[in-house]
């Protein structure tokens, strides 16, 4: 082959070589090109979304929780800041054993360091929890050290975490929060939304390595705190009352307790404690027996504290005075059943007041015998029985009060002294604080006021008080109970030296839940009283279940009355009036 066809040749592989490489370059101007429209022409917003969700992390700004507050603005529940520990897998997942090493140094047992690394890799995620709820200075342990290692993608999320500074005071009527922030029985359910606020948030650019770029445009929506709680809670009366009642259901050896002490004047409950109950800031190993709210949620029966209503009926009708004589036999029998009193007797000539002193039973239902079904059960319904009683907590009972129609008359004699009807003990305070506060019966507060992030204070609204029975009734039967504190009642452990004091003893056969039968040997104590007698200030009613040991509502509940009384007398300078016990006749 000559030189001229060898050069001509190459050059025709050249020309061919040079056409197919612009065939080449031109389809792939061509492919950019169409991508180029697609992206910008018909696919612009999605694209840009996902472009700003690259550069940006967006996260919550918490809402500090308002405070729930004693009478002299004390805390009972607070708020402080701690943090959430979040992290993003992609780019934590390389490193993942080193940085769960260093959140196992510094948090030691809190976390498990097996499940921190599953996180920290856990695929196909922008966004995990790490660990909820730790103190903002082991954040910023954590923090520190993650930056000196180099270590990226874990971040801080600020949360507002709850404490209850007096530990299990007043546990019960606060409530607690769940694992979601939620409130959870008392003050906490009942005014969540208030103490809740509203959440803000926060969204800036990150760098690829997950941190805030400074100066960059970020977008904040600003958080609104809660507002606070005041309540009528008096907490150094709460924490004496807690320690006394607790000692007592201790020696007992009973099932649970509570007391209640309300201001009969203002219906402001200065105190509400019970046994078991719980420490909100453990979180754990709680149970039904130690959350529940004794005072508003477990029904029983009084037993022979509801003699004092049954006499205040009696007493509004004009049919009985504390003077008035009952022949009481040895016992009675009333279809079928017979019934008697706590203690042997013959026939014994009681005054009503002698009735009440004695806590006769079968002198009781003589004088209820006056009352037909309907007057009985309507007077018992205008005493708040069978109904909430307004007071401002969730989850209340209304007890049990049947209808008259199905009474026999052996409902009639029991329900008479307490028997055959269930209440709570909130509606036995507000019964029995109805006679205290002269016949006018009132709907019990435990709440005073709000106020709202800017300052702003709101008073809690209160129901006027009611007249259901006459001033004198209420005088009457107040003489009757200032009987039972006699050195001949059957409480003479609750006086308080100096002070006028009326009261009632109660002892009820206990009800078994599971079968609705009385269970033999088993009973609820009890013992209601207020003081001072001739000028009421202050109520305490105290009720003890199920003690092992020998018990009664003069010798097991009344000095808890009394040392809760007491307390309750001096802290707020109540001075006795000077008077002295009537000394009413208890026989005739």
């Amino acid at each position: 082959m000559s030189a001229a066809s060898t050069r001509t040749r190459r050059a025709g592989i050249v020309r061919k070589r040079v056409r197919m490489s612009l065939v080449i370059v031109l389809a792939v101007f061509l492919a950019f090109g169409a991508r180029l429209l697609q992206i910008q022409g018909f696919d612009t917003s999605a694209y840009a979304a996902m472009a700003s969700d690259a550069g940006t992390r967006s996260t919550v700004v918490p809402a500090e929780r308002g405070e729930i507050l004693d009478r002299n603005g004390v805390a009972l529940a607070t708020s402080y800041d701690g943090i959430t520990l979040t992290a993003d897998p992609k780019l934590t997942g390389e490193h993942a054993p080193q940085i769960a090493g260093i959140l196992r140094e510094v948090l030691g047992s809190d976390i498990d360091y097996f499940d921190v690394i599953d996180q920290l890799r856990k695929p196909d995620s922008r966004f995990v929890y790490v660990v909820k709820d730790i103190p903002a200075w082991q954040a910023d342990q954590v923090m520190d050290q993650l930056e000196e290692e180099d270590l990226n993608g874990v971040f801080v999320q600020h949360e507002s975490l709850r404490s209850y500074p007096n530990g299990s005071v007043a546990a019960n009527l606060i409530g607690r929060l769940n694992a979601d922030g939620d409130g959870v029985g008392g003050l906490e359910q009942k005014y969540d939304e208030l103490l809740s606020g509203t959440d803000g948030s926060a969204t800036y650019s990150v760098s690829p390595t997950g941190e805030k770029i400074p100066l960059a445009e970020s977008q904040v929506t600003d958080m609104v705190p809660g507002s606070d709680v005041t309540t009528t809670i008096d907490s150094d009366l709460q924490w004496y009352a807690d320690d006394v009642l607790s000692q007592a259901v201790q020696s007992a050896g009973a099932d649970w307790g509570l007391a209640v002490t309300l201001d009969v004047q203002t219906c402001e409950v200065m105190q509400m404690s019970q046994v078991p109950t719980f420490d909100a800031d453990a979180k754990t190993d709680l149970t039904d027996a130690m959350t529940v709210s004794r005072g508003l949620q477990t029904v029983y029966e009084p037993g022979s504290v509801m003699k004092t209503v049954t006499m205040a009926a009696l007493a509004d009708q004009g049919k009985i005075s504390p003077t008035t004589p009952i022949r009481v036999p040895a016992e009675m029998t009333i279809d079928g059943f017979t019934i008697g009193d706590a203690w042997d007797h013959g026939v014994l000539q009681l005054t009503a007041a002698g009735v009440i002193a004695k806590s006769s039973n079968l002198g009781t239902i003589l004088a209820a015998q006056q009352m037909d079904d309907e007057t009985m059960h309507s007077y018992l319904s205008k005493f708040g029985f069978g109904q909430k009683t307004g007071i401002d907590l969730p989850g209340e009972s209304v007890g049990i009060l049947t209808d008259p129609a199905g009474w026999s008359k052996a409902n009639h004699a029991t329900i008479s002294f307490g028997q055959g009807i269930s209440v709570t003990a909130m509606q036995m305070v507000r019964a029995v604080g109805a006679i205290a506060n002269g016949g006018q019966i009132c709907d019990p507060t435990v709440v005073s006021g709000l106020e709202a992030p800017d300052g702003t204070t709101t008073a809690t609204a209160q129901d006027e008080p009611q007249q259901i029975i006459s001033p004198e009734a209420a005088k009457s039967v107040t003489t009757m109970m200032e009987a039972v504190v006699t050195e001949d009642g059957s409480a003479p452990v609750a006086q308080i030296p100096g002070y006028r004091v009326a009261g009632k003893t109660g002892t009820a056969w206990r009800v078994d839940p599971d079968t609705g039968r009385y269970v033999s040997g088993e009973h609820t104590v009890s013992f209601v009283g207020f003081a001072p007698a001739d000028a009421p200030r202050f109520l305490t009613y105290v009720v003890i279940d199920n003690p092992t040991a020998a018990a009664s509502g003069g010798g097991t509940a009344a000095p808890v009355f009394r040392d809760i009384m007491s307390m309750a007398l001096q802290r707020f300078g109540i001075l006795p009036t000077g008077a002295a016990n009537p000394g009413t006749p208890q026989t005739w």
